[in-house]
């Protein structure tokens, strides 16, 4: 794109469809992970999305709705009421998240689903960010908390997309121009997208429950509430973000 984001080209779009050019890579994040053909990608990959995620926060706004998602704790809170089952550890995360608020005002585009499994990446890294529909105004270190989730690392213990450390992500995104991160909101971030994805498990496995959609995939990502449930009380318990050593003036 123009902001310098790697995304297929649109070729026509109209009320419900969008035509784009094809991406050739791969998007499953297991073989992204795991495959000798993406070795060489692998280490570049933290960095390549710390140079994606601040070129998308540059982006004008004018194409988004100008409404902006103030509290997301209240309404992710509302939906888990409406769903109308009962899960103590996430109501214990939306009370210590409330608790613990960062103070950022900072509004930019934000992606709002950038995580792997929505990169198509080549030998050489990233070739393309997909998946726009939740795009909208809001906090930009949604973005690289959620990129942060556990469940986006998919069995690795590489805490950004299962590919690299906080470190890579966080100094590749400020000297690409992003502001400068601040740690302790960005775990806040981590933590949220834990209890946002642990919310839509419950989601999704109400829509099989209930007969919106018959479905074993639905049934089997209601099984994962628990390991959601699990990071949660991890989190909640653990230090902040680790910090970078400290340069010796010497």
């Amino acid at each position: 794109s123009g902001a310098g984001v790697p995304v297929p080209e649109v070729v026509s779009s109209g009320g419900s469809y969008i035509l784009m050019t094809r991406v050739p890579g791969e998007t499953i994040p297991r073989k992204i992970l795991r495959d000798d053909a993406y070795a060489a990608a692998r280490p570049r990959l933290a960095a390549q999305c710390g140079q994606a995620l601040a070129a998308i926060h540059r982006m004008p706004a004018s194409g988004l709705p100008q409404e902006v998602d103030d509290d997301p704790l209240r309404r992710w809170r509302d939906v888990l009421d409406l769903l109308g089952e009962p899960h103590p550890v996430f109501e214990l995360a939306l009370r210590r998240l409330a608790a613990d608020r960062p103070g950022s005002t900072r509004r930019t585009v934000v992606h709002g689903d950038f995580r792997n499994g929505n990169l198509i990446v080549g030998p050489e890294g990233i070739r393309a960010v997909l998946d726009w529909e939740l795009a909208h105004l809001g906090d930009p270190l949604e973005d690289l908390g959620w990129l942060c989730v556990k469940a986006w690392r998919f069995g690795s213990p590489l805490p950004v997309g299962g590919f690299g450390d906080y470190d890579e992500l966080i100094s590749s995104y400020e000297r690409a121009g992003g502001h400068p991160v601040d740690r302790d909101a960005l775990r806040w971030w981590e933590t949220f997208g834990v209890l946002k994805w642990g919310i839509i498990c419950v989601m999704q496995t109400m829509r099989h429950l209930r007969g919106g959609a018959r479905s074993v995939e639905l049934a089997a990502i209601g099984r994962r509430v628990c390991e959601n449930e699990w990071d949660l009380l991890r989190m909640l318990g653990e230090n902040p973000l680790p910090r970078p050593p400290r340069k010796s003036h010497a």
